[in-house]
C-alpha cells in the first residue's frame, strides 16, 4: 500500500480484500498512536509517520535478507544461502547474463534468483524503489543514493536487413546518416543513449536523423530491421547469429564507434550485502573467463 499508494494495487499485488488492508492499515496506527496515509483531493499520501515507517521497514528487509546470508554461511560455507533480485537492461538480460546466472545458480542451489528485463531507466526506477537488489545498467548512474562497479564493455553497431538496398555500399559518412531511413529504440534505451552520445561527438543530434520508426525493445528492433529497408543500431551480440547466417548486414560509418559500457548499481550502504558481493564477484570472473 505504501508503494503504490493504491488500494486497488494493493490488493491485486497480496491477493487480500482492500478491507483487510484497510484493517491492517488501522491496526498499525493504533499501534502506533498517528495516522500513516493522508487522503489530499482524491489521492492517497503518506503522512510523515508513514514515510518514516517505511524507510525503517525497507532497511529492515534489507538487515533481514543480510542475517539470512550470514547465518546460512555459517552451516554451509561452500553454498550461499538467501534471495537475489535482479535487473538488467535488455542487452544484458537476453545475451550476457543467463549464463553468469545458470553457473551461479548451479554453484548456489539455495539460493533463489529473479531477473527483470526493463530498459536502463525503468531498471533504475526499480532499484530506487527497492523491486530488486541489484541493478546492471548501461552508464555510471549520477543519482546520489547509489554507487556503480564496472562489469563490461558492449559494442553497438548499425546494420541493415541483407535484403535492403543500403547493401549497395559498404561504407557511410556520418553526413549520410541524416538521409537514410533509420529506426530506433524507444526513449529510455540504454542503447539509443549510446548512440545520441556517439553521434553528438560528431555534432549530430538524434532530431537530425530521419527516423522512420521507434520500438520497445531489442528483439522488435532487430526483427524490424530484419523485415524492413532501413538502418538501425543494434548490440553485437543481440544480432550475430543473423550476421553469421547473412540475414543482416554490418554496414561501416566513417568514424563511428559506439561503444556501451555497463556497470553494476547498487543503493548506498547495501555495497556489502551479502548476495550481491558474492554475485558481482561470480559475475566477473565469470566474464572474464568467457573472454
Amino acid at each position: 500500500m505504501a508503494k503504490h499508494l493504491s488500494f486497488t494495487k494493493a490488493s491485486e499485488i497480496l491477493f487480500i480484500s482492500q478491507p483487510a488492508i484497510s484493517k491492517h492499515i488501522r491496526n498499525l496506527e493504533e499501534h502506533y498512536k498517528t495516522p500513516l496515509f493522508e487522503r489530499k483531493k482524491g489521492a492517497v499520501l503518506l503522512s510523515e509517520a508513514g514515510i518514516l515507517l517505511q524507510q525503517h521497514l525497507l532497511r529492515a528487509t534489507e538487515l533481514s535478507k543480510q542475517i539470512e546470508f550470514e547465518i546460512g554461511s555459517i552451516h554451509n560455507k561452500q553454498m550461499l544461502n538467501g534471495e537475489l533480485k535482479l535487473g538488467a537492461s535488455t542487452t544484458i538480460a537476453l545475451y550476457v547474463i543467463p549464463a553468469v546466472l545458470s553457473a551461479f545458480r548451479k554453484k548456489n542451489i539455495a539460493i533463489k534468483i529473479s531477473l527483470v528485463n526493463r530498459n536502463s531507466e525503468n531498471v533504475m526506477q526499480a532499484l530506487i524503489d527497492h523491486e530488486i537488489d541489484l541493478a546492471i545498467i548501461e552508464g555510471k548512474d549520477k543519482m546520489a543514493d547509489v554507487n556503480s562497479q564496472y562489469f563490461l564493455t558492449e559494442k553497438v553497431i548499425p546494420v541493415c536487413s541483407a535484403t535492403s538496398y543500403l547493401t549497395a555500399k559498404n561504407n557511410y559518412t556520418i553526413a549520410e546518416l541524416k538521409n537514410i531511413p533509420i529506426s530506433l529504440r524507444e526513449r529510455g534505451s540504454g542503447t539509443l543513449i549510446a548512440v545520441s552520445h556517439a553521434l553528438s561527438a560528431h555534432g549530430v543530434k538524434i532530431a537530425d536523423l530521419n527516423i522512420c520508426m521507434r520500438l520497445g525493445g531489442t528483439e522488435a528492433l532487430k526483427n524490424f530491421i530484419l523485415a524492413d529497408d532501413s538502418l538501425g543500431f543494434l548490440p553485437l551480440k543481440a544480432v550475430a547469429k543473423e550476421l553469421e547466417r547473412g540475414e543482416l548486414v554490418q554496414l561501416e560509418i566513417e568514424d563511428l564507434i559506439i561503444n556501451r559500457h555497463f556497470y553494476f548499481i547498487q543503493r548506498i550502504g547495501e555495497e556489502n550485502s551479502g548476495i550481491s558481493k558474492a554475485f558481482i564477484k561470480f559475475a566477473k570472473n565469470h566474464y572474464n573467463f568467457l573472454l
